[in-house]
């Protein structure tokens, strides 16, 4: 890079030929360039294909490796965890990552940005836990404090900490175990309370609650479905005899850091919206862990600047794009971590980034995407008889064309007799679904 200074904010640069006007703190200190680096969109879709093992090449059988690279895959819908990772597999198999959730334990669900839904390594995860789980859990306890006050519970909070010692208790003794389990052993957790407020209030078992609160604090963890891999119910687990070292514990200003660093190192280039955005953090905090794992500032197509970290910035510059000839084709679920990692999307969805429109739905929820190249060129739905079916917004070549038909018939054989419905269905997914 030339020119590359280090300015505090407020520092006079009318001569810089860009405008210290993004800084990321009052008197922080940050790397600031003459001219800085530009990365292409066309570069940033190399790298995508690259970095989240969605070209051939870079393809793995590693489940751990597959999940650092996106740093934690969405688990909302239980599907997309499978898929996810099965879309980045050598050789795609759901056994494989069932035993890495249930066996080996190379990944563990948890909780984190944004309060969704996680599966990450064990390290990821507990640095997820110190960065945005801990500040949920708070909210959440309150929140349920607030419930069980309004239901006429006396003593709410001594009720709430009596009936967490009774749960978690019985399942240290039971072993891993379903809510319904546990009903039987702490008749307690089956207690109505009235959930919600004003007309939104509804009357709900205690154990809905509990158990996902336990969850954020960290000492119960979600284990295997009590059905089959697109069961989103699951058993329960104390944490530290699931995972012995446990999750909670990082601190929370280290674990910013190291969580946005991650990321940034994943995802890079990325605007401080991309990054408020994806932590669900205020752009206090978002600013404070970029300053500290010192991102660098680059410049984008449309005129955007980002971030990448240092080390990294020489690494993209060099890409071209990729040869139509050989192109690296996926079929990416609903709520995949590449499709949800930006809030600016332009650069890979083109027209297609709005939401509400063929591929999302009105909250920003992405649905099943044909990828080509780093770019989405489609949806992919499964028909009630099996069939994954798919239909291009954008046209591709005659070769291009092949592989997508391979992936299709790839990702049917991988889904096998089950039948995935995306937990948050998009107009083209809902159009092809119905045939």
């Amino acid at each position: 890079m030339v020119g590359t200074h280090r300015l505090k904010c407020g520092t006079d640069v009318a001569h810089f030929a860009t405008p210290n006007s993004n800084c990321l703190d009052a008197g922080a200190w940050h790397t600031r360039a003459m001219v800085l680096p530009h990365v292409s969109d066309a570069q940033r879709r190399v790298r995508l294909g690259v970095r989240h093992r969605l070209a051939v090449a870079a393809r793995t059988d590693d489940l751990a490796t597959i999940a650092d690279s996106v740093v934690a895959v969405h688990s909302t819908d239980p599907a997309t965890v499978y898929l996810s990772l099965g879309a980045r597999m050598t050789t795609p198999s759901l056994t494989a990552v069932s035993d890495g959730l249930h066996d080996t334990r190379s990944l563990v669900r948890h909780h984190g940005m944004r309060r969704t839904l996680w599966v990450g390594t064990p390290a990821t995860v507990r640095t997820m836990h110190g960065a945005c789980t801990v500040d949920i859990a708070a909210t959440e306890w309150d929140r349920l404090a607030k419930w069980v006050t309004a239901t006429g519970i006396e003593h709410p909070r001594e009720w709430i900490a009596q009936l967490s010692d009774a749960t978690l208790a019985a399942v240290h003794r039971l072993g891993p175990c379903s809510a319904r389990q546990l009903g039987k052993a702490v008749p307690e957790l089956t207690t109505k309370i009235q959930v919600g407020a004003g007309k939104f209030s509804l009357p709900q078992s205690a154990h809905t609650r509990l158990l996902l609160n336990l969850g954020f604090d960290g000492t119960l963890v979600r284990t295997a479905p009590t059905g089959s891999w697109v069961s989103s119910e699951y058993r329960w687990s104390v944490t530290t005899d699931w995972l012995p070292d446990g999750i909670a514990g990082a601190d929370p200003t280290d674990a910013r850091t190291a969580l946005v660093a991650q990321y940034v190192r994943e995802f890079g280039p990325v605007t401080t919206a991309d990054v408020q955005w994806w932590t669900g953090w205020s752009v206090g905090p978002t600013r404070a862990a970029l300053a500290a794992c010192d991102a660098m500032e680059v410049s984008l197509d449309g005129g955007h600047t980002g971030w990448m970290l240092p080390d990294d910035v020489g690494a993209v510059h060099g890409l071209g794009a990729v040869n139509d000839d050989e192109p690296w084709v996926a079929l990416l679920p609903s709520l995949d971590s590449t499709a949800m990692g930006w809030k600016q999307r332009e650069w890979y969805l083109g027209e297609w980034a709005a939401f509400g429109g063929p591929l999302f739905d009105t909250n920003g929820n992405v649905g099943p995407t044909v990828w080509v190249n780093g770019e989405v060129v489609g949806g992919w739905a499964q028909r009630r008889d099996g069939r994954v079916v798919h239909e291009l917004l954008r046209p591709v070549g005659p070769a291009t064309r092949r592989a997508i038909d391979d992936a299709a018939q790839q990702t049917q054989a991988l889904i096998g007799d089950a039948r995935v419905s995306p937990r948050f269905p998009t107009p083209l997914q809902k159009a092809l679904a119905a045939g």
